[in-house]
């Protein structure tokens, strides 16, 4: 495949027939102000509601639009498809409210000229988000900053940016699941590839599509098994 240097923006969806359509309209009026050559990916995995045919329907419209459907969901399996659907050499992750400033998507398309991911992080920016899912959050980065000895603010999904060859890199071992950003961000800390990390606002628009409880002990637990496991992925390496 031959790529260009524009940007693909990756948005995973799980029962978004709420938000595709005019969340999707206000993607590309906004990516239509940068002059930068784009594509939407939508990463389907596992919706049960209407969101396929709606975004069936948008990438019948726009070329710009593409869509792929997974029988079950899974975040992380949603971004190996849509890594290797990719046509342009840099990636951007965004969630499908919207809820980081969309500003984030022109920062990272330059500094991913000069570096292999960006990390955009609520914590050293600005959050209007419920305190239960703040708290958890800096439990988290703690936690990952002790166990892993990696010294980031956010391993969210969204409002991350990749080099495509690296998320490929590091894309064929991750986690089907939400803890992918965990452990790219630790591989390519370890392999010392260039990473940068710049303050997003955020502003929660709906809760979480995940509980909470379920994906506190799946996250800390995975966290866990990667410091245990970080000495043989060395070796492997």
């Amino acid at each position: 495949m031959t790529l260009s240097p524009g940007i693909s923006l990756f948005i995973p969806v799980f029962n978004e027939a709420a938000l595709i359509q005019p969340h999707t309209r206000r993607l590309i009026d906004y990516m239509e102000t940068l002059n930068i050559p784009y594509e939407i990916i939508l990463g389907s995995n596992g919706s049960t509601d209407s969101t396929v045919s709606l975004a069936t329907r948008l990438s019948a419209a726009n070329s710009h639009i593409h869509l792929f459907h997974l029988p079950h969901r899974g975040v992380g399996a949603a971004f190996r498809e849509g890594i290797r659907l990719a046509r342009h050499e840099r990636i951007v992750t965004v969630d499908m409210d919207l809820s980081i400033r969309l500003d984030f998507i022109p920062l990272a398309y330059d500094l991913l000229e000069s570096h292999d991911m960006v990390v955009g992080s609520k914590i050293t920016g600005t959050q209007q988000r419920k305190w239960i899912r703040t708290v958890a959050s800096h439990a988290f980065i703690w936690l990952a900053r002790l166990l892993l000895k990696i010294d980031f603010h956010d391993y969210s999904i969204a409002a991350k940016g990749y080099r495509r060859d690296l998320a490929l890199i590091y894309g064929a071992c991750i986690d089907d699941k939400t803890f992918y950003v965990t452990q790219i961000i630790y591989y390519a800390s370890r392999d010392r590839c260039r990473i940068v990390e710049v303050p997003v606002e955020c502003i929660d628009l709906r809760g979480s599509r995940f509980n909470l409880v379920h994906e506190g002990i799946y996250k800390f637990g995975h966290l866990f098994w990667l410091w245990m496991k970080r000495d043989r992925l060395k070796t492997e390496a």
